[in-house]
């Protein structure tokens, strides 16, 4: 069951479902920041059982009508470039169907197809043979530094270089291409901008933060640019919980480059796809589910919820802050004020018996969370 609340969906899936392999990702709460295939990315999710934050970190805005574009484009053809950097696939065809518009497509395609084609990606040779043209190289882990190499081995003193840009120019590339000797034209078929509701980025910040939830996807460099923007004063606590609590997914080596440069952990697909990513994140997010044994039940903890027996049981925040605690060191007691130290601020020791009482009732399974009288609370062995 699918359901919308302020911008976001959210997937929520019964007990039962979870022997289902495509309730894998049960009880876990998955951020998006993809723009374009965002709700591709979260049906691949919530089929999985995943509750799902939609919170787009920036959009593309197609600029067709670009006197730049059509000023690169002229450029291309009266100077035919040597060699050619499609970047993405959505660049290769806007930029083939703004020429289109011009009535330039046909002496473009004859352009590139006697230039040296460097297809960055998988995306970006589909769209290359998609238009009828045949790329000659693609760099396996799909990085300018690998193209910059490649080109440099090659040989480029006095060829001419297009590079389609992928939503803004890269100049440090640029740059060492014409240290290099060549001439470079850059082609900007679009560019990034910030989200026309900035709402939902900033609230997924919040939950970042908070760790309230347990991954965000990542789909380019520039979203995650624009989510740490976006994060402002909290930028330094958002990035200890990618490095601790919540798990950051990226589609490919290029858009996991800004977060490992923050030693930042990241996991990534051996390709670069939206099912591969997924599967990761499927891979990923059990492995680092806590599993205990408490008074004779497997007791299981994800995000937001908890498996009692091979049975998930959905929790509030505060009563899954309680579980985490208790469950951090097993038939340990700890105190009412010890747990209150868990839940938001303003919370008094009352707040702390509501939320035992809520954690008992939504464990459905008594004995898991035991009291001990004057002392406290803990999870018995």
């Amino acid at each position: 069951m699918t359901e919308r609340t302020g911008g976001s969906r959210r997937t929520v899936i019964t007990a039962s479902a979870l022997a289902e392999p495509a309730a894998s990702l049960s009880g876990y709460t998955v951020g998006v920041t993809a723009d374009r295939r965002r709700d591709e990315l979260a049906g691949l999710l919530e089929n999985r059982g995943a509750r799902v934050v939609l919170a787009p970190a920036l959009r593309i805005v197609p600029i067709a009508d670009d006197a730049e574009l059509r000023a690169a484009t002229r450029a291309c053809l009266s100077t035919p470039p040597d060699v050619v950097l499609v970047n993405t696939g959505i660049g290769m065809r806007g930029w083939l169907e703004a020429a289109e518009s011009w009535g330039l497509a046909e002496p473009l395609r004859t352009v590139l197809a006697r230039a040296y084609l460097v297809a960055r990606g998988p995306k970006a040779r589909a769209a290359v043979r998609t238009a009828g043209l045949q790329d000659q190289w693609a760099p396996e882990g799909e990085s300018f530094d690998e193209v910059v190499d490649h080109l440099s081995e090659r040989g480029i003193a006095g060829l001419t270089i297009a590079i389609q840009l992928h939503g803004e120019s890269q100049p440090e590339y640029t740059e060492t291409l014409q240290a290099a000797g060549a001439q470079v034209i850059e082609v900007p078929v679009y560019r990034w901008a910030p989200p026309t509701d900035p709402a939902p980025l900033h609230r997924l910040v919040d939950l970042v933060a908070a760790r309230l939830v347990d991954a965000v996807t990542f789909t380019s460099a520039p979203a995650v640019g624009a989510l740490l923007r976006a994060a402002g004063p909290e930028c330094d606590n958002v990035l200890e919980a990618f490095r601790t609590d919540v798990l950051a997914a990226c589609v490919g080596p290029v858009t996991a480059a800004p977060l490992r440069g923050h030693d930042v952990p990241v996991v990534a697909p051996p390709r670069a796809r939206l099912s591969s990513l997924v599967r990761t994140i499927v891979d990923e997010l059990p492995r680092r589910a806590l599993t205990i044994e408490v008074s004779g039940h497997s007791l299981t903890l994800r995000g937001h919820a908890a498996i009692v027996d091979g049975e998930l049981r959905p929790l509030a925040p505060a009563p899954m802050a309680v579980l985490r605690a208790l469950a951090a060191t097993p038939g340990r007691v700890l105190s009412r004020a010890a747990l209150l130290h868990m839940l938001p601020r303003g919370a008094d020791e009352h707040a702390v018996e509501m939320a035992v009482a809520r954690l008992r009732a939504g464990l459905g399974t008594p004995g898991i969370v035991q009291t001990v009288v004057k002392r406290g609370y803990r999870l018995p062995n």
